[in-house]
Order: C-alpha cells, then structure tokens, then sequence
C-alpha cells in the first residue's frame, strides 16, 4: 500500500500471482517481469520504512485495526465490485462490515426538511437490523450517521483521508459517537490528507458495501450522483427521495428516478424492494429480528446462504472454531434462521 505508483488494481493484480511476503522477497530482474516499472521494483525491493512504522504506530492504538482481502472480516459484498480496495483501516468494530448495510448519501448543503428525511430514514431503517453506511461529510451524510445513532444502531463512516484525521474537522465529536459503537474505515493510509480525487474512490467502497443506495437531496451535478452511478454499475439497488421541480436540490434525485432509480416515499418503499418482508403486518417481527441476536450471530447468519453452505465454509469464513460455530448454528436454527439440509449444510430461510 506504501509502495509509490502501486495503486488498487496493480495491487490486486500482483496478489493474483504472489503473496505480498513472497512478492518482497523477489529479485529485481523477477519483479520486472509483472510489468512493474523500475522505481516500483526499487521502492518494493528498498520499502519507506519512516511510513511503515507510522502505520505500525497508528495501529497499535486502542480500536485500530487493518483487514486485508484475505481476512475473515473482509466483506463480502465489498469483493464483488471490480475493484475492491485491497487493505481497509478501520477505526471501531470490523465485524460490523459483514453485516446488511443500507447507503444514504446526498448533498452537503441540503434543505431543513432532507436533513430531516435523512435522520429518520436512517433512524428507521436502523430499527429494521441495516447497517447505516454514509460518508462522514457535511449535510445529509451527517444526519445519517445521526440518525443511527439516535436509534441505538449500528453505522459506518468511509472515510477520504487516513484515519488519525477527521474530514471535515468539524465532525470530530460525530466520529468519536461512531467509532464508540460502530467503526470508521479507509482505503488510505493514515497520514494521507483529504484531496479531490480521494472522494470518488470513497463512493465505490460506500455503494459497494451496500446492498442498496439511497439518495435524499442532489443537485444536478453532483457527488452523490457519481455514487448513485457507481452502485447502478456494482448492481446494487438505487433509491431517491422525488422533490419539487423548482427545488435544484432535487433535480439530481429526479433524473435518478427518470434513469430508473425506484421512487421512495417511505422505508416501506425500501423495504419492499430488497425483499425484506412479504406483508406489512409483519414488520412488528422483522424490527426486532436482528435485535435477538448478538453482534457475533449476526455475521454468521450473514455468512449462511440461501443455499446449503457446509460447516466447513463457515468456520473457515467466521474465522471460529467448530465448537462456537456448531453453538451458534443451533441457535440460528432454533430461532427460526436457518435449517439443517442434507450433507451437513445449513441453508438460511429468512
């Protein structure tokens, strides 16, 4: 990650081919051969050691962490985009980013009334298990995060800097609230300061995370847009909040919906949508599923399919032992989550 010039999709394509401990201890004429240019064999074969250190120092402080592609925390639906950031920093509680995430994303100088939307959607949808994922700005990112917090969820912040540093500043005391009982994550290094590019890279890892992206308030041109486009590309469901066509803070959210993005009026709207619950009288039970689940059966169930997944796959991906997956499965199983299939598998239901 340290190395000048090596940037996400070289990174994963050497991974294709080398572990990073064999890629380090290959000769310079070898690393030439991957199609590397010669100051990037140089500075893998003569690493920055200065930077390195700061990253081991950064990370031996309480509540930080680093997950690597390989690592059991990874999410899973963060791999499924063509370019998933090969490292991840995380500030908070890493095993959170196994669990449903909801995306909402909008401007950072919106209305009194889309803060307000945003806020309760968030809150809401918090109350239904999602995973409230935005990206830390000013405006409806905000109210998000807020929100979340507000109903005692869970919510995700993806940064644009490195994580020793809040962006913007302002926001240092939301940021402490979400790394108290969510997390904060990064693609950057730490030490790495919030330029104009860094923004768009952030969207695809917010989006990707997602199982679907709801848009609030967004002028026509504007960052949340790119966002919106980038889930469409990563196949993740699309929702916008319809306004006023003499309101340019909804000019965006409409052309969403005139390209196909759905029309959302209320979190029933989402919830219909991705195939939450089949009937409205049942959202009493679906509010409090999660909630009788601890945070550690939450992402096993997560990681349980809706077709047979063996044992072997779960501890593998849970990183656990048989004993407290075999623990867990029955607990799921009781509680009506999962069943027992033929060959040892365990198949999720609901």
């Amino acid at each position: 990650m340290r190395t000048p010039g090596v940037g996400c999709r070289t990174f994963l394509r050497l991974l294709e081919s080398h572990t990073p401990a064999q890629l380090f201890s290959e000769s310079s004429s070898a690393l030439s051969t991957l199609g590397l240019k010669n100051d990037i064999v140089h500075a893998i074969r003569k690493p920055d050691w200065t930077l390195i250190d700061y990253d081991l120092s950064w990370l031996n402080q309480p509540n930080n962490s680093v997950i690597t592609l390989n690592d059991a925390n990874y999410p899973a639906q963060l791999k499924e985009i063509p370019d998933p950031p090969p490292i991840l920093f995380v500030r908070g509680n890493p095993k959170l980013l196994s669990l449903p995430q909801l995306a909402i994303v909008g401007s950072r100088n919106p209305s009194t009334s889309g803060l307000e939307i945003a806020f309760n959607f968030a809150k809401t949808l918090s109350h239904c298990g999602f995973v409230i994922t935005s990206g830390l700005a000013l405006g409806i990112d905000a109210a998000s995060h807020q929100g979340a917090l507000k109903a005692n969820g869970y919510t995700i912040a993806v940064a644009g800097t490195g994580l020793d540093r809040v962006y913007p500043a302002r926001h240092k005391d939301l940021a402490t609230e979400i790394v108290n009982t969510g997390a904060i994550i990064s693609e950057f290094p730490p030490g790495t300061t919030a330029k104009a590019n860094h923004f768009p890279r952030r969207n695809r890892i917010i989006s990707g995370l997602s199982q679907g992206l709801l848009v609030v308030e967004a002028a026509k041109q504007s960052g949340s847009l790119i966002t919106a486009r980038m889930a469409l590309e990563q196949n993740r469901e699309v929702f916008a909040i319809p306004g006023s066509i003499y309101n340019p803070l909804a000019r965006g959210c409409n052309a969403l919906i005139r390209e196909g993005a759905k029309l959302v009026e209320t979190t029933q709207d989402i919830l219909d949508e991705l195939n939450q619950y089949n009937q409205q009288d049942e959202n009493i039970t679906a509010l409090t599923m999660q909630s009788t689940l601890d945070l550690e059966q939450q992402t096993l169930l997560n990681l349980v399919m809706f077709s047979p997944t063996s044992i072997d796959t779960l501890v593998e991906n849970a990183n656990e032992s048989v004993e407290v997956i075999s623990s867990m499965l029955l607990i799921l199983e009781l509680q009506g989550y999962i069943e027992a299939t033929a060959g040892g598998c365990y198949t999720r239901i609901k």
